[in-house]
């Protein structure tokens, strides 16, 4: 039987650290205290004008390719999971596969899942690499969310940063991603969307990002605590078994209620939102490769990541490293 192991993270954040008290200096009608005491926030890095979410995938990839001890040419299928894609079209993947130099003909796309994109490309990715259609994949979340923030509306604009992170997924003949759950309810996209496009040249509707944030606390709360629960009876192990929770990073509240829920305590989770702030597509990702880097994610340990994000989707993987 084949399986699908992570081989490789690597992660990538754009310029110097924006604090809450450097959103204060820009005019922002917002304090380090309110934005701390509700979402867990403290800074976050935002990208320089003209730069994409297809360059900071690139470092990120670059990273991970070179965690994984292979040549971008190895690569035969990537995934980036994105909402700020460079283009219309074409993909941001096909961009960053051109980056990197890559000339096998591999496939390479782009998915929409908003926060829980990346997970939905590492499920989609172990699949491939189960099926025995491919043998090593590059799966990147990238996000230049400073974009679509409307900086007059505090309750959104202090939340967001930009950012990416990345895996390289490979076949083996030993278990790593050993359970996948993906889920979506498109009945409450209201709550979190940008609900605006683009035709005949100009922006209809609304270019922003917009959200109901005491209907999606609620809701993420409810699903993550779901899903995570899900992956583990999924894989037939027990709570006790695992090492590390690593959560979509949107607001410390929602983090602390999953771990709860798993029964892990907080120093079992790795939490960056309070660095980062969320990064959508790129947080998990992003973690991951900070607590790899770090040393505290290490060989033979347990690993649940979870995310949820606007449509609504939302989904989680139980992996052994």
């Amino acid at each position: 039987m084949i399986h699908a192991r992570i081989a490789g993270t690597g992660g990538y954040l754009p310029g110097e650290a924006v604090t809450n008290d450097d959103l204060l200096k820009r005019g922002i009608d917002t304090s380090d205290e309110w934005i701390a005491a509700r979402t867990g926030i403290r800074a976050r890095h935002f990208a320089a004008p003209g730069v994409t979410a297809s360059e900071l995938a690139l470092v990120a990839a670059r990273r991970a390719i070179e965690a994984a001890d292979c040549a971008p040419d190895d690569i035969d299928i990537l995934i980036v999971a994105t909402s700020t894609p460079d283009y219309i079209f074409p993909s941001t993947a096909t961009l960053v596969q051109n980056g990197l130099g890559i000339r096998n003909g591999g496939a390479a796309f782009d998915i929409q899942a908003v926060c829980c994109g990346f997970v939905y490309g590492l499920a989609m990715a172990e699949k491939f690499i189960a099926s025995g259609s491919h043998r090593r994949a590059l799966v990147i979340g990238a996000e230049v969310f400073s974009r679509i923030l409307d900086w007059s509306d505090r309750g959104t604009c202090v939340l967001f940063g930009d950012g990416a992170g990345a895996v390289v997924l490979e076949a083996s003949s030993v278990p790593g991603v050993r359970a996948t759950a993906l889920h979506a309810d498109g009945s409450n996209h209201s709550i979190l969307c940008v609900p605006g496009n683009v035709a005949s040249g100009k922006v209809t509707g609304d270019p922003f990002l917009r959200m109901d944030g005491q209907a999606v606390f609620k809701f993420a709360v409810k699903v993550l605590g779901e899903v995570a629960q899900e992956v583990v009876d999924r894989a037939g192990v027990s709570h006790d078994s695992i090492d590390w929770l690593v959560p979509h990073q949107a607001n410390i509240r929602i983090i602390q209620s999953t771990a709860k829920r798993l029964k892990l305590p907080m120093d079992k989770v790795v939490t960056t939102v309070d660095r980062h702030g969320n990064t959508s597509a790129a947080s998990i990702p992003l973690a991951l490769d900070c607590a790899v880097r770090d040393g505290r994610i290490r060989a033979g340990q347990r690993v649940v990541i979870e995310g949820v994000g606007g449509g609504f989707t939302w989904g989680a993987a139980l992996i052994d490293f």
